[in-house]
């Protein structure tokens, strides 16, 4: 046991040094879905490039779904880091890697029903689907190693080693790239090749980050049965574990609705959406940038029962989120049009978009709450109440929906903005409950 390494003061230096990071990876991630499309894309055929952008959201959604690996790990390592657990922390990393298999594994077992039931729910042509199926029968391999990946990279968020989980990140999507073009363009390995660079890129990511993970432990990565299994801290991984996924999967389908619903209103309101959807991504990189940040900066102050260090933190990522949230904001009213014109060609998708700008730019305002409270209770691993107050959002996600539905796509875009503010709102006011509880 050795003494806590949390400051009592949580300064802005130290939010960057995680933010800054994790905002860059976020940004650099979108790599690899843009070279894979231009690289599909100038084959000329496409039911192959519409092959790959089908089973591409499938893999998104579906890891994304498994997302509880890193937000996990960040929080009990950041923890047990604040209250110098040192010898745990690399028994939450076999802990995380040995449930990354299992999950991987499992997905792996049941790709068949996995392919049958998500590609045809997704409603694609014969061809695209065949297309997508190839993908999908080669990716589907890399589920354990890109599941390991996320343990690994939370691992190293949550002992604030940013910049190592950043190189992680982008040597894969690096690699990813370098591997699309040879196996697609040089070597003419069509949409296969597309899905092999991607299990490549994530086998190399997994051993580069395994290999970091070695010299930060001193070559000792070895961990004892008992430790390992040891029943409380892993009845305790499992829970929380539990709660994160059904508050990730309950958001995955108020966006699936979202997108849904705007594929009901026709071909142009979908491209429309989707070329906004752009816009909230781009404010979501930074927003989640600083998730990240809370999530160790709150989890290493939570394991040291430091209540003022904990505080703190909460204070600079909310400022510093507005801060972020504001200029996204101003730059998308300023620039919005011109942005729109570059994504499409397409006057009629051109003017449907200008129309719901304004929900565009008031989004990124709206999820700072969201965002940041998403991040200050994983990091507390104050799980089940984001559990409940997450379907507690999309409830009313999907009340503000049926209430606004006459407005048609407008409605959508408005329920949409309730439901950001509903999942930030209701963390806020149940905040300062869980922090006297958490610190009495």
């Amino acid at each position: 046991m050795h003494a806590p390494v949390t400051p009592s003061k949580v300064t802005t230096a130290q939010v960057f040094a995680i933010a800054g990071p994790a905002m860059v990876a976020n940004l650099t991630t979108p790599l690899i879905g843009i070279v894979s499309t231009t690289a599909i894309g100038r084959l000329g055929d496409a039911t192959l490039l519409g092959g790959v952008a089908l089973a591409s959201v499938l893999f998104d959604c579906m890891f994304w779904l498994f997302g509880f690996l890193r937000m996990s790990t960040v929080a009990f390592t950041a923890q047990s880091l604040g209250a110098g657990e040192m010898s745990e922390l690399r028994a939450i990393l076999a802990r995380g890697l040995i449930v990354a298999a299992v999950i991987g594994a499992a997905l792996i077992a049941l790709q068949i029903p996995l392919a049958t039931i998500l590609l045809g729910a997704m409603g694609g042509s014969e061809s695209v689907t065949r297309a997508a199926k190839t993908y999908f029968a080669i990716r589907i391999w890399s589920a354990p190693l890109a599941l390991g990946n996320y343990v690994v990279l939370g691992w190293l968020v949550g002992q604030a080693r940013a910049k190592l989980a950043l190189g992680t990140q982008i040597t894969i999507n690096l690699i990813n790239v370098a591997a699309t073009v040879v196996l697609v363009l040089a070597l003419d390995f069509g949409i296969a090749g597309a899905a092999i660079a991607a299990l490549i890129a994530e086998a190399a990511g997994l051993i580069l980050g395994l290999f970091v993970a070695r010299r930060l432990s001193k070559g000792r990565l070895a961990v004892s049965r008992a430790m390992l299994f040891d029943p409380a801290r892993l009845m305790r991984m499992l829970s929380v574990n539990r709660d994160i996924m059904i508050r990730t999967a309950s958001l995955i389908a108020a966006f699936l609705f979202f997108t849904a619903q705007g594929a009901r209103a026709g071909d142009v309101t979908l491209a429309a959406n989707a070329v906004l959807n752009n816009f909230l991504l781009f404010g979501a990189f930074f927003l989640d940038g600083l998730a990240n940040a809370a999530e160790q900066l709150c989890g290493r102050a939570y394991g040291a029962r430091d209540k003022s260090a904990f505080a703190g933190a909460v204070k600079l990522v909310v400022m510093w989120g507005f801060g972020f949230a504001l200029a996204v904001a101003a730059c998308f009213l300023l620039f919005g049009n011109a942005f729109v014109d570059i994504m499409t060609a397409s006057a009629e998708v051109r003017r449907i978009a200008r129309d719901y700008l304004p929900f565009v730019i008031f989004a990124p305002l709206l999820g700072v709450f969201a965002f940041a409270f998403d991040g200050i209770y994983i990091g507390a691993t104050w799980a089940r109440d984001m559990r409940n107050l997450m379907v507690a959002s999309l409830v009313i996600f999907l009340a503000a929906w049926f209430a606004l539905r006459s407005f048609g796509n407008a409605g959508l875009w408005g329920a949409l903005l309730v439901h950001y503010a509903a999942r930030g709102g209701l963390e806020a006011l149940r905040y300062p409950a869980l922090l006297r509880k958490s610190f009495a």
